[in-house]
């Protein structure tokens, strides 16, 4: 593993009512939309299920790595998720992630330990733990030349 911090970048652009672009460097490019809760199309990723993508992504690769360590034989885990959007207070906001997740494991194997193990990648995966935490906003506007907007001196 690389010393901390770690740094992620992911560039977005986005031009009227287009899908967002996101792209990050080695990465596939990925087009976002809004839900179809906020007008959106529903045929592409919303900001809303990458962040309950993300946690249930990081749920299974916490609990592989976990397994890992432990020798735990399994076969697979499949997961399904839900995410609560509410209006709290006046904000909106996921109030909770639910996580389902079925674990697969060879006959005679400790079923305690596999729901042990589970509940260990619940409680330490990242994402998970890094839902409550500060945004910063570092604006800019830069005028598009060329784009029928007069410049003035």
């Amino acid at each position: 593993m690389h010393p901390f911090p770690h740094h992620y970048t992911v560039s977005a652009r986005a031009a009227g009512e287009k899908p967002v672009t996101l792209t990050s460097p080695g990465l596939a490019t990925l087009e976002t939309a809004p839900p179809p809760e906020f007008g959106g199309p529903g045929d592409c990723w919303s900001p809303e299920g990458l962040l309950i993508a993300s946690a249930v992504d990081c749920f299974v690769l916490t609990f592989r790595g976990i397994a890992g360590a432990s020798k735990y034989a399994w076969t697979r885990l499949e997961c399904e998720s839900d995410g609560v959007l509410e209006r709290v207070d006046g904000v909106t906001r996921f109030t909770s992630i639910t996580i389902g997740a079925t674990l697969f494991v060879p006959e005679g194997s400790d079923r305690d330990k596999g729901v042990k193990l589970l509940e260990k990648a619940e409680q330490t995966c990242l994402v998970m733990n890094s839902l409550a935490f500060p945004a910063t906003l570092e604006p800019e506007v830069a005028v598009e030349q060329g784009a029928g907007v007069e410049c003035s001196d």
